[in-house]
């Protein structure tokens, strides 16, 4: 009879009831709010934007400065390449009357071709023999 007394008294709720289940949810905070992370992508965009603004600037100037030393260039580089030009017309002409020194009325220097029509010099490359 007593184990009976003992199962009765399980079944039943103690005296005052039970406790309250707590069933919220308490988590906690896991980093920064939306306002804070959009503020800090917008000032890294900003900075950026302002980043690529100056390299653009930089590279224009850096344009700008190449081209005017191309210009300055010019005239130096057109009178180096006449000098050089000369110089191997010259050296042809003399190849060319070391070459036809055996050839009655070979004028050096005259065009071959029967036309009165401007022909451009022809470039011709000699090997050096070993």
């Amino acid at each position: 009879m007593d184990a009976d007394k003992t199962l009765r008294t399980q079944d039943l709720p103690r005296t005052g009831g039970f406790p309250s289940v707590r069933y919220k949810r308490n988590l906690p905070k896991k980093g920064p709010s939306g306002l804070v992370l959009f503020t800090v992508l917008g000032a890294i965009s900003v900075y950026g934007f302002y980043r690529v603004g100056q390299g653009n600037l930089e590279k224009r100037e850096l344009r700008r400065e190449h081209l005017w030393s191309r210009i300055h260039l010019v005239p130096l580089l057109t009178a180096e390449l006449d000098r050089d030009t000369y110089r191997r017309n010259c050296a042809a002409l003399a190849r060319e009357a070391e070459i036809m020194k055996d050839v009655p009325g070979w004028k050096v220097g005259e065009s071959v071709y029967n036309t009165k029509r401007y022909v451009g010099p022809t470039q011709i490359v000699v090997p050096e023999q070993s």
